[in-house]
């Protein structure tokens, strides 16, 4: 079965509310236990910043975000589940992507657009107030989908840009320093709720309408209840098209319990019974969740201690492929330079390249290639166990490095692909 790797970003930026658990958490939560399917979610702090600049908020709303995930269901052994900030990888890849980077691209990003058009509109500078953060936004978001190098970004409408800007720097990078990046996809889901807030407007907190995802019981009760309806009296049938009270019911009811809500309207159900019916339907399906929440809330280094395993576990990728980028633009250490002159070159054939294996202090077996003049060619990671290293040189010096693809993320290179392969055939012939 193809494995295809769906990326999510969440910001920091707020309690969660009944719409993000309905257009976007449910839904990520349930999609990451389909089989071929390798999730990556993380909570994206350094893109908090841009907006948010209260650290106790951006630390709280950090705790708050990652405890509704993992209680709405997220199973942090099954997904890579993981904070930003922890991955000191994807910001210095953010350096490397601005390196191919066109300003004239990120001139044409919507937020900084949108920044520029009511600057000029108000008769200021047009960067009055536009901070390099807002700036180099889509260059961080690409960083975060290239690290990983994801199949699949789910987004909303306003953020399929940023994804062809992910692939236009994929693509650059590509060019110049050789095939490295996969061009990720945009996904957009038709079928994913927008739920009305209180007033019937979208739920946002810039409307102040919305009603907080793990709300006390009574106080979710209070906030249904006041939920915006028209003047109609018990009895009289009311309209389930365009009533808030109908479509959040909608979101978390079954079809056959919606239908029943639906004939209730038509024959006339007053508006408080029907609140009431919504607030135990929601309940029901809050509640057990909210228990999970509040005790995560209570207990916070639980929540740090799953954050720091899963940013080991996206670090044992990012570090290796990170590594290789370096080495691509040329980041290399400098005892690894062009071979000498013909005349001073030993005979290869009497000293051919060698593989050495070792242990590091960490427990993990690693390995590296020389040459004859001592060059390090490649450095791999650590591995479990001896057994896994030599099974690993083992089908190198067999199939040689472009025949091991699947070994590329776990080793480090410091040469060209093409003088790897040729030291390995010398290897096979020696």
């Amino acid at each position: 079965m193809t494995t295809v790797r769906v990326l999510t970003g969440i910001k920091p930026s707020g309690t969660p509310h009944l719409g993000n658990y309905v257009g976007a958490i449910r839904p990520t939560v349930r999609a990451s236990r389909h089989p071929g399917i390798d999730s990556y979610l993380f909570l994206a702090d350094y893109h908090a910043l841009i907006s948010t600049h209260d650290p106790a908020r951006v630390q709280r709303s950090t705790l708050e975000i990652a405890a509704t995930w993992i209680a709405c269901g997220l199973d942090p052994e099954r997904v890579t589940f993981y904070r930003q900030s922890d991955i000191p990888e994807i910001p210095e890849l953010t350096w490397l992507l601005a390196c191919v980077c066109g300003k004239g691209l990120l001139n044409r990003a919507h937020a900084y657009k949108a920044a520029v058009d009511k600057n000029t509109a108000e008769g200021r500078d047009m960067d009055d107030g536009v901070t390099m953060g807002l700036f180099m936004y889509p260059v961080l978001m690409a960083a975060d989908i290239l690290m990983f190098n994801a199949h699949r970004v789910p987004v909303g409408r306003d953020q399929i840009q940023h994804i062809e800007m992910a692939r236009d720097l994929a693509s650059s990078f590509n060019h110049q320093y050789g095939e490295h990046f996969t061009l990720p996809e945009a996904v957009i889901d038709e079928q994913v709720a927008t739920l009305p807030g209180r007033d019937g407007r979208k739920m946002s907190k810039s409307y102040d309408n919305v009603i907080p995802l793990f709300a006390p019981r009574e106080q979710l009760r209070r906030l249904i209840m006041g939920i915006v309806t028209d003047s109609r009296a018990p009895g009289e049938p009311k309209d389930t098209e365009g009533s808030a009270l109908f479509q959040i019911y909608q979101a978390f009811a079954t079809p056959d319990e919606t239908a029943a809500l639906a004939r209730d309207f038509a024959a006339g159900i007053a508006w408080a019974e029907a609140k009431e019916r919504l607030f135990e339907r929601i309940e029901r399906e809050i509640a057990p969740m909210r228990a999970t929440y509040d005790d995560l809330m209570a207990h916070p280094q639980q929540v740090e201690a799953l954050l720091r395993a899963g940013a080991a576990k996206a670090r044992s990728q990012a570090t290796p492929f990170a590594a290789r980028l370096r080495a691509a633009v040329g980041l290399r250490p400098l005892d690894d330079l062009a071979p000498p002159p013909a005349a001073q070159t030993v005979d290869r054939k009497a000293a051919p390249p060698v593989f050495k294996q070792y242990r590091e202090s960490d427990g993990r077996f690693y390995f590296k290639l020389t040459d004859a003049q001592g060059h390090v060619l490649l450095q791999s990671a650590g591995f479990d166990s001896p057994k896994a290293a030599a099974q690993a040189i083992a089908r190198l010096k067999t199939e040689g490095w472009s025949g091991c693809a699947d070994l590329h993320s776990l080793i480090e290179t410091f040469v060209t692909a093409d003088r790897i392969d040729a030291a390995l055939t010398l290897l096979r012939q020696a």
